[in-house]
């Protein structure tokens, strides 16, 4: 029972833990071209609508972001237009405690649009975009210019709560980090998440690439 528990844990934890695809569907993820994943990306109201798991998390964690007025005008000053890639699924804890306050953000930017794909098209964009420790992950945020260019991109979590894991690893528990993860993230209520994806907009703003 603790070994089967151990393993959810770790499924909660990483949101990257999706079934292994067949070589060929992960090269044809990789070659598909970003302006048809685009467009074949749900709006995020579609996505919420359809959400089957978290729902209420995912609901609740839009209703109550708030970008702050600094980090909004900054957000504005890094002129686009910008469209969102997000690779993400309804049931991944990483998912629904950052997507939600980047819909916020794109909500108030002239200009920002967001499209979601699920992990099965999206493989070949989170296998090109891995974590720190080398994995593909949901959420794997790109952005991309108007031609559809990738300009940036941001992978699973805000770096604050990265640093945070790393340093608690060696003395927790799986359960323990995971617990300490989500409360770091309602403590957090979205502000470092929104902090790295408007640091990312300023560099590709400049000609650099957040990623």
């Amino acid at each position: 029972m603790t070994g089967l528990l151990g393993a959810l844990t770790t499924a909660a934890l990483l949101c990257g833990n999706e079934p292994a695809r067949t070589a060929d569907a992960v090269l044809t993820a990789v070659d598909s071209n970003y302006a048809q994943l685009y467009a074949d990306g749900r709006s995020f109201a579609d996505f919420l609508a359809r959400a089957e798991r978290r729902k209420e998390q995912w609901e609740r964690n839009f209703q109550q972001a708030v970008v702050p007025d600094a980090l909004l005008a900054r957000a504005r000053a890094a002129r686009g237009p910008w469209k969102f890639l997000v690779v993400a699924v309804d049931g991944c804890s990483d998912s629904v405690n950052t997507i939600p306050y980047l819909a916020k953000l794109v909500e108030q930017l002239m200009g920002a649009e967001l499209r979601i794909i699920g992990s099965d098209v999206g493989r070949g964009i989170m296998d090109s975009h891995k974590t720190p420790d080398g994995r593909g992950a949901t959420p794997t945020v790109l952005l991309l210019d108007a031609n559809h260019a990738e300009r940036g991109c941001w992978v699973e979590r805000p770096a604050a709560l990265i640093t945070w894991l790393a340093k608690e690893k060696s003395q927790r528990s799986e359960n323990e980090l995971f617990e300490g993860k989500m409360g770091w993230y309602d403590n957090d209520k979205g502000m470092k998440t929104l902090e790295d994806l408007v640091a990312m907009l300023e560099k590709a703003s400049r000609g650099e690439k957040g990623c």
